[in-house]
């Protein structure tokens, strides 16, 4: 077994999902609330009251993150999805030709050969066709059960942590990200951690950079539902020291509190000096 496959280790306590929320957004000092994101099977069975949650038209799946994100329950239906690419991912339906072929990338300017976006959508990982009745998502805190996919968009090092976290659990397993830079939210996030049960996560792309008010600041990830207990353990460790400790930037302190002021001087008078050394001192001014 390789270290990308690596088994959890298990045996955290069990929580609340909302306890698990709650900790998670204190212990990462989260910015808007994960999201707990529901794949609807044609005969789901579990006790997740969909007529709790708003249906929405005309969305993309990462603009039902993003009202998720700011504490709304949404669902949609495989008609309502706007995104094709997403649509297809999802197994709503099948991805039409113009992008299929790549050309439709070439046209976004995401690629400058058809061939690399038609390899791009061949290698996408996609749910079964017809397999999924909705889609549905909702802050974690408030979550009617276990979530399929958890989702957090953040600031990158708040993330880190998170995937530190899973390292943790695999056994020190080097942790891995798959993304194609194109559908960061619906494949990159949802639908390789569900289908390969594991963390996976990503600097964003196009589509929901250009569609929500993610931040040049924020990215995502997502992991299973599954394991949400085990990563808030795990978190729990890193907050008594790691968290703290690089949070509180004292080597950074040290080695700034000893630049000589005449780098310092000579950098504000735009003197001829190492550009670091300028970055640096600008925020003494």
């Amino acid at each position: 077994m390789n270290g990308a496959d690596a088994q959890p280790v298990q045996g955290g306590p069990l929580r609340s999902i909302e306890s698990s929320a709650r900790m998670m957004q204190d212990l990462l000092g989260l910015d808007a609330d994960a999201i707990a994101v529901f794949l609807i099977g044609l005969d789901d069975s579990r006790p997740i009251a969909l007529d709790r949650f708003e249906p929405v038209t005309a969305h993309r799946y990462c603009q039902l993150l993003m009202r998720a994100r700011h504490g709304e329950a949404v669902r949609i239906a495989p008609s309502e999805l706007a995104c094709p690419a997403a649509a297809s991912a999802f197994g709503f339906r099948p991805l039409p030709d113009g992008l299929a072929s790549g050309k439709g990338l070439v046209g976004f300017g995401i690629v400058q050969a058809p061939d690399t976006g038609r390899m791009m959508f061949e290698q996408m990982p996609r749910l079964p066709s017809g397999s999924l009745a909705a889609i549905a998502a909702c802050p974690l805190a408030v979550a009617p059960a276990s979530p399929d996919v958890v989702i957090v968009e953040d600031r990158p090092e708040a993330l880190m942590w998170l995937i530190l976290a899973d390292l943790n659990l695999r056994g020190g397993a080097r942790r891995r990200s798959d993304t194609a830079v194109l559908q960061a939210t619906c494949v990159d996030a949802t639908v390789i951690p569900h289908i390969e049960q594991r963390l996976n996560f990503s600097l964003g792309c196009y589509g929901c950079r250009e569609a929500t008010d993610l931040t040049p600041s924020e990215t995502v990830l997502g992991f299973p539902g599954a394991q949400l207990d085990d990563l808030i353990t795990a978190l729990e460790h890193l907050s008594v020291t790691a968290i703290p400790r690089s949070r509180a930037k004292r080597g950074y302190q040290n080695v700034t509190c000893r630049v000589p002021d005449a780098t310092v001087d000579a950098a504000r008078r735009g003197a001829a000096r190492p550009h670091h050394a300028f970055r640096r001192s600008r925020s003494f001014k």
